[in-house]
């Protein structure tokens, strides 16, 4: 009877039922959304690796004065050393100097970011090789000019042709090619990892920028959970090694990834649950669509509950009745709205190339909010039904 109820009026069940499909999809899609973003945060973090510190130059001068981060000369390769030999929980450390030159081969010139860096800075960095090898301790010794390039500059460079063995010239200096980097894409921020040139750092120091100190420090530790201590550690070294008197400000400053990675997670969450509660708000409204569809329905129907009561329906069969109605709606359109969520998801991935995460929580969540919002909604039109007086009832025009 129920069923009959709302097929007797075609238009106006669609019509309510497009409240809830639309809502549930909402909440799924952008639930999925804000997902995807937690994800892309996450990947972005880990591609440099939630259990690594880095040491940059830079920090406050005794006056106060701020120095920008990766600026002064106080970091060195001997304060590298000394932090792998006397902090514990270390497994990786690498140091880094890094400008920006003009490359050449052939008739192609690029522009690019050339890093002066160890070899272990590839492994904590978690980059691979796709051709050729990376440069060893023989080649830091001997100061050699041979470079590992990312998938960026070699396309540019060399296009089809293979590249390892070949001459480049960084800065008009010729430089052998002796890797080639797997395609790693964009880093936090918008930093595209693989338009780089790994070279030597000691023929980046030495023999291009006539420095004798470095800009960074990466520190690889065992895991996260003891990377807190790590820091303390290493801020006691380099305090001691740089004759930092206590109370004064430091002469560097240490960016603890694990830290960033909380942070950001919290600023994901608090996106995903921002756009769920908007999301949501368009399953209230299609639920009071669908009070004030059963309102109707029970005004249309009077004489209809008059006879039924007259026959001997009870309060209960009439509530029963309504209910199922309103709660029919609710089911129907939380599965249309699943199908539309999950479809609305994908082509958001697939046209807009943004990371979406289908979560089955999210949508068990919005498919028993729909129903919960069915019954909510049906309530107060199925007990006014079910309280008329069927005296009444049957008379009613």
């Amino acid at each position: 009877m129920a069923l009959d109820g709302m097929l007797g009026n075609k238009m106006r069940t669609l019509l309510t039922l497009l409240g809830i499909i639309i809502g549930v999809g909402a909440v799924i899609a952008m639930v999925s959304l804000g997902f995807g973003v937690k994800e892309s945060i996450k990947e972005n973090i880990s591609k440099l690796g939630s259990n690594t510190l880095m040491v940059m130059s830079g920090g406050r001068t005794a006056t106060g004065a701020r120095i920008a981060s990766g600026e002064g000369a106080k970091l060195t390769v001997d304060d590298m050393e000394a932090i792998s030999k006397q902090v514990d929980d270390v497994v990786g450390i690498s140091a880094t100097v890094s400008r920006s030159y003009q490359m050449v081969y052939g008739n192609q010139n690029w522009t690019s970011r050339v890093e002066g860096t160890t070899p272990s800075h590839f492994s904590i960095q978690n980059y691979e090789l796709s051709d050729g090898r990376i440069f060893g301790q023989r080649d830091l010794n001997s100061r050699n000019r041979v470079a590992v390039l990312g998938k960026t500059v070699t396309t540019n460079l060399f296009e089809s042709e293979d590249p390892i063995g070949q001459t480049i010239r960084i800065n008009k200096a010729p430089f052998q090619v002796i890797g080639v980097l797997k395609e790693k894409g964009q880093a936090g921020g918008g930093t595209n990892q693989d338009d780089v040139v790994f070279v030597p750092l000691t023929t980046a120091m030495n023999r291009m920028m006539g420095i004798t100190y470095v800009q960074r420090i990466t520190i690889q530790t065992k895991n996260e959970n003891v990377i807190d201590d790590v820091q303390a550690e290493v801020e006691e070294v380099l305090r001691m090694r740089h004759k930092i008197k206590d109370g004064a400000y430091d002469d560097f400053t240490i960016n603890n990834m694990a830290a960033v990675m909380e942070t950001m997670m919290s600023t994901a969450n608090t996106i995903t649950m921002l756009l769920g509660c908007i999301a949501a708000i368009s399953l209230l409204v299609g639920g009071i669509g669908i009070m004030n569809i059963m309102l109707v329905s029970v005004t249309e129907r009077t004489r209809e509950i008059g006879i039924r009561k007259a026959l001997g329906a009870t309060y209960d069969n009439i509530l029963l009745q309504f209910l199922i109605e309103a709660m029919v709606i609710g089911i129907v359109g939380g599965f249309f709205g699943v199908v539309l969520g999950v479809g609305a998801s994908y082509a958001i991935s697939f046209f807009l190339d943004w990371k979406t995460v289908i979560s089955v929580g999210a949508i068990v969540i919005a498919v028993a909010f729909s129903v919960g919002i069915g019954l909510f909604f049906g309530i107060y039109p199925a007990r006014k039904a079910a309280l008329l007086d069927p005296i009444d009832a049957l008379r009613y025009e």
